[in-house]
């Protein structure tokens, strides 16, 4: 393994806080929920990163023992896929306020052989038998947040157990039972407790404290929350991969890991949840095509509903591409107007029209390079958008549709993977909020992910598209991209972040790929944001210097704490390059 240090960092560290730590507001009420509102995840601190260079293969992903872990299978000859479990199974144990046994997954998976493309839908579903009034109150009225989200009604399907099952018996060289040992072992004997973490236990401490099984889990018998450096173990996780292990992926979709889990989310005594047993066993891993963005010389793609990630990132990519960028300083406020425009445009179009496709029609014409033209002729260069409205994309068959009114929070994991072979995993993973929905079973974490419905199933006499409805899968932010040029792979690229991951993603889309910066500079660079209106810009960067020129401009600014979490593999010339986000404390391995 060869390490290059990365000069350009070195400068923006200097820009930079050294800390930045912030959470959700206790009281945030669904009725009044604005994304920009939403502080960003806590952070684990800034930290200088560099590429990581090497010939045969690679693994990025968001916590350093899991790195090592899916590092050694590929060492050993394992796939892509068979590196994947191995790195997903130890995150969910030392990062599982991210992502884990009990949530959700995408895969967008390259066969090297084949020199194929395609997507692996993991997302939870709403059990059989919800009702649009899920998360309403007897008068019709949303519930609050957090009212929601703590306890067993937040519960979906999970997913991510069935789809590395799946996969598995696709694409894995290695035994299922080996891929599984690493994490069992680390749950046996016990690992530190990483900044990160803790931090999360601390801001979270008092909906942790709520179920006996989490208060249990992540607090001392003293009753303080764990601290970095301590020694944590978790013996029911480690019965759980050995009975999946031995049994498979059916102990948890019809054997007594999913009867517990199913007990689990009924017997919350405040606040009860629908999953069944038939909810379990019914759930099926779909195979979808891949949906790909055209952007210069390159093509973007990845997931499709019920994912708007690519659909959106594309949109903001092909917007933003009328207005010359390359001539543009990558500082200015110029640069960045257009950008934020373009987002702001995308997202009216994802608000409005974006859902499961299972069980709403949706535009066809959404990536149109004619349609994203005129929507690019919305935007004044030095002139902020006052107001925003989606398109009229074409259509076979229009649905008249309100817009969504959900909230997506940004605790989520991405894995980038390519093996010797050149077979290449960008897989993006959820619990959805900080802990999910703070339920344990089984020595991992529910996920909360039903909270990613819309609140309201209709506004003003018009459906809502991303409504709660049976065995639905609620829309996602989760981007995980393969980026290809001239039909191979160029990059693998993708982010935690909520509904952020989408301008993280296209923001160091347009970096790397529009001006040139390299792929470790460009996720270093300060994040900015403008989804709905408001700019963000990411504190203690030289972002900030943006603030009074975009409110010259007519925007609202708004300087806050913005933790992506990329993490890429670039192929350069028979090279591997890796690259981990200086906000968290994810790395890049490889030889």
């Amino acid at each position: 393994m060869r390490i290059y240090k990365n000069k350009v960092f070195t400068t923006f560290r200097q820009l930079v806080l050294c800390a930045l730590v912030a959470w959700l507001p206790v009281c945030l009420k669904a009725s009044s929920i604005d994304n920009e509102d939403i502080a960003s995840e806590a952070a684990s601190g800034l930290s200088t990163k560099a590429e990581v260079i090497a010939d045969h293969f690679m693994v990025s992903a968001a916590n350093p023992l899991a790195v090592k872990a899916g590092y050694d299978v590929l060492k050993a000859g394992g796939s892509a896929i068979d590196a994947m479990i191995t790195v997903q199974t130890v995150l969910g144990l030392v990062e599982p306020q991210s992502s884990g046994l009990g949530g959700g997954s995408f895969v967008v998976y390259y066969d090297a052989e084949k020199n194929e493309l395609t997507t692996f839908d993991g997302r939870e579903t709403a059990p059989a038998a919800v009702t649009p009034e899920l998360f309403q109150d007897k008068d019709g009225k949303p519930l609050a947040f957090f009212d929601a989200v703590v306890g067993g009604r937040s519960v979906g399907t999970p997913g991510t157990v069935k789809l590395m099952s799946d996969l598995h018996a696709r694409y894995g060289r290695q035994s299922w039972e080996y891929l599984l040992k690493p994490a069992q072992e680390m749950a046996e004997t016990g690992f530190k407790v990483s900044h990160r973490l803790a931090s999360a236990i601390e801001q979270d401490k008092e909906r942790l404290k709520h179920y006996p099984d989490t208060r249990q889990y992540f607090f001392k018998k003293n009753g303080q929350p764990l601290a970095e450096g301590d020694v944590l173990k978790n013996p029911e996780y480690a019965r759980t991969l050995s009975i999946l292990a031995k049994q498979g992926a059916g102990a948890f979709y019809h054997g007594k890991i999913g009867t517990q889990i199913v007990k689990k989310v009924q017997g919350i005594e405040d606040n009860p949840g629908l999953l069944t047993r038939s909810d379990l066993s019914s759930y099926q891993i779909k195979e979808r095509s891949a949906v790909c963005a055209p952007y210069r010389q390159y093509n973007v793609c990845g997931m499709g509903p019920p994912s708007s990630g690519t659909l959106t990132v594309g949109q903001v990519l092909g917007i933003s591409a009328h207005a010359n960028l390359a001539s543009l300083p990558r500082n200015s406020a110029e640069a960045w107007q257009v950008i934020g425009d373009a987002t702001r445009l995308a997202f009216a179009d994802r608000n409005r029209y974006m859902a499961d496709t299972d069980f709403v029609p949706m535009p066809q014409g959404l990536l149109d390079q004619q349609y994203l033209a005129e929507r690019a002729k919305l935007i004044t260069k030095g002139t902020a958008l006052t107001q925003v409205a989606p398109g009229t994309p074409d259509w076979d068959k229009p649905v008249a549709r309100a817009d969504d009114q959900s909230l997506e929070l940004p605790s989520t994991s991405h894995i980038s993977i390519v093996d010797k072979g050149g077979n290449i995993v960008s897989m993006t993973s959820s619990i959805e909020n900080g802990f999910g929905s703070r339920v344990m079973s089984s020595g991992f974490l529910l996920n909360n992910e039903l909270t990613d419905f819309s609140f309201r199933s209709y506004k003003q006499g018009y459906p809502i598209a991303n409504r709660v409805e049976p065995g639905k899968r609620p829309r996602s932010s989760m981007t995980p991209v393969i980026v290809m040029k001239d039909e191979r792979p160029y990059l693998v690229l993708g982010s935690p972040g909520g509904a952020r991951i989408i301008g993280y993603v296209a923001n160091t889309l347009i970096r790397h790929l529009e001006w040139g910066i390299p792929i470790q500079a460009a996720i270093d660079l300060p994040n900015l944001q403008n989804r709905s209106g408001v700019y963000e810009l990411e504190a203690g960067t030289d972002a900030e210097a943006l603030k009074k020129l975009l409110e010259d401009m007519g925007y609202q600014v708004k300087v806050t704490d913005l933790n992506s979490g990329l993490q890429a593999i670039q192929f350069d010339n028979g090279r591997l390059i890796g690259a981990s986000d200086p906000r968290r404390e994810g790395i890049a391995m490889g030889d």
